[in-house]
């Protein structure tokens, strides 16, 4: 079973949730009058047991804003035994991430987290209270704020270097790349030292260890996510992929328990803190408002690791193929860091401030290909939206992709145009552009994502040409979205780097 594709997998889901007609009279108890009612939003026609899951396919964002523009962008929609909200506009965005924050502060639970070794005690999953405050709070003060941003600002810059040392190396060969991987790998090398800045001769090997991990704990999330719809059926998704969960998390366990206690062992003043410094000293202090344990500290760390490896390394490589597919802001960006750095050395993060073009890249290149194009939330208390009602538990999806593509807020939504960036937004409300989410559960790490992202488009733009192809046949960029929950591109992205500027000539 083990080996089950997702097709199978799904069809298997579908074709037991019949079955389960005959079997669960719960689901024929006729509605209470509390929810009839209820005033719910538009609706487009449900099937038995299943509701409108039939609607949804392999690229979940894609399914909901068809069905946002045919039934409007409120939408209850009924997930097997779950009720969910979708949010396709930016006004209704504004209700959820401003006027009623609070009350849809909750995430849903992971499936059948309470048999996995961390539970439910990771920042991303946790529950609406003191522990997530807490964390919270560390993250904005501590962790990822601009302070610690900047002191890993050396770490990011050095795996940068070797990035494209490698880069440069192929160019010489005139070997081509999978940029899929390379950006992934100094993605996930970059996390790694920023949250283990301890140097090991098998950082290397543990850094490559994780990168599998990451990709294969988003695998199985999506599979069991998927499951947990079935109500009294999910406990197929435990039977199918709860051992391969469990398997990944211990794996990770392993890995960071090892380096917790490498950096338990030495002094607790090191000059350079990195996460790990840093959280144990929040484990340490007796006195903190929230008493976190051994397994928060290993889940956080975890989190960091699924919530930013995948996502930025993704947004990076959207990023390089837009641009090579539009050798006019290619040629611009370049210009602007040839004007503002000139050509005799690689351009740095302290010099993005003097970049307003790049900037404007990046932000449009975040706006067509969010890091995660569906962020969900949960309500906890009955509340109205644009007078509609909203039961609590009610699962609320906002279509991030399908908001920054709205015709109605954008000139030519699905054209990769920066310049939109460089004009005034007066007028707008600040939810037309949330691609990494927004209110209070909105991604702390959003300032450390966008550093690195800017500074490695940068820097391959300065140094290199890209030809596109095994052979470098300098085609356009197959710009097709594989399946999944994330936007990962459907075809790997092999690149003949070609060297346009060498930074470390007089160096080497």
């Amino acid at each position: 079973m083990a080996a089950m594709t997702d097709t199978q997998y799904c069809f298997l889901c579908f074709i037991l949730s019949f079955i389960s007609i005959f079997l669960l009279k719960p689901f024929f108890k006729k509605p209470s009058k509390t929810k009839t009612s209820l005033h719910l939003p538009p609706s487009p026609p449900a099937l038995p047991i299943i509701g409108h899951l039939h609607y949804l396919g392999p690229s979940l964002y894609k399914s909901l804003t068809k069905l946002s523009t045919k039934y409007g962008p409120l939408l209850y929609l009924k997930l097997g035994v779950s009720r969910c909200l979708v949010v396709s506009s930016a006004s209704v965005a504004n209700e959820i991430f401003k006027t009623h924050d609070l009350a849809f502060a909750e995430r849903p639970s992971f499936p059948f987290s309470d048999k996995l070794p961390y539970g439910s005690s990771g920042f991303f999953v946790a529950p609406y209270g003191d522990q997530w405050r807490f964390i919270k709070k560390l993250c904005m003060t501590e962790l990822l704020s601009a302070k610690q941003v900047e002191k890993s600002r050396v770490a990011r810059h050095e795996k940068i270097v070797r990035f494209l040392l490698k880069v440069l190396e192929s160019a010489k060969k005139k070997q081509t790349l999978d940029m899929s991987v390379e950006i992934m790998k100094l993605t996930n090398n970059s996390t790694f030292r920023l949250a283990m800045s301890m140097r090991s001769l098998d950082e290397p090997h543990e850094a490559e260890r994780i990168r599998k991990l990451v990709k294969e704990s988003n695998e199985v999330g999506a599979k069991a996510c998927l499951g947990d719809m079935f109500g009294p059926l999910s406990k197929l998704a435990f039977w199918l992929y709860g051992q391969r969960a469990i398997d990944v998390t211990l794996k990770y366990d392993e890995i960071l328990e090892r380096f917790l206690k490498q950096h338990e062992e030495i002094s607790n003043e090191r000059e350079n803190e990195d996460l790990m410094d840093l959280l144990l000293k929040a484990y340490r202090d007796d006195k903190s408002e929230f008493k976190i344990n051994r397994i928060h500290l290993k889940a956080f760390l975890l989190d960091l690791f699924l919530a930013g490896v995948g996502t930025s390394a993704e947004v990076t490589l959207w990023t390089l193929a837009e641009l090579i597919n539009n050798p006019d802001v290619f040629n611009k960006v370049r210009e602007e860091i040839k004007y503002e750095v000139g050509n005799t050395r690689l351009v740095e993060e302290s010099d993005v401030p003097s970049l307003p073009y790049l900037q404007a890249v990046i932000k449009e290149a975040l706006r067509l290909h969010p890091a995660l194009p569906v962020v969900v939330r949960e309500c906890r208390e009955d509340c109205k939206i644009k007078d509609f009602d909203v039961p609590k538990k009610t699962m609320v999806a906002v279509n991030l992709y399908a908001i920054m593509r709205d015709e109605k807020i954008w000139d030519y939504p699905n054209d990769f145009r920066p310049e939109r960036f460089l004009v005034s937004s007066k007028g707008k409300d600040g939810m037309e552009h949330i691609p990494f989410g927004a209110g209070r559960r909105g991604c702390p790490g959003e300032k450390l994502a966008f550093s690195m992202i800017q500074i490695v488009v940068a820097a391959m733009v300065q140094c290199f040409d890209w030809k596109v192809g095994r052979e470098g046949d300098n085609v356009k960029v197959n710009m097709q979205v594989g399946p999944g929950i994330t936007k990962p591109m459907a075809k790997p992205l092999i690149c003949l780097p070609i060297v346009h500027f060498n930074p470390f000539t007089s160096s080497i």
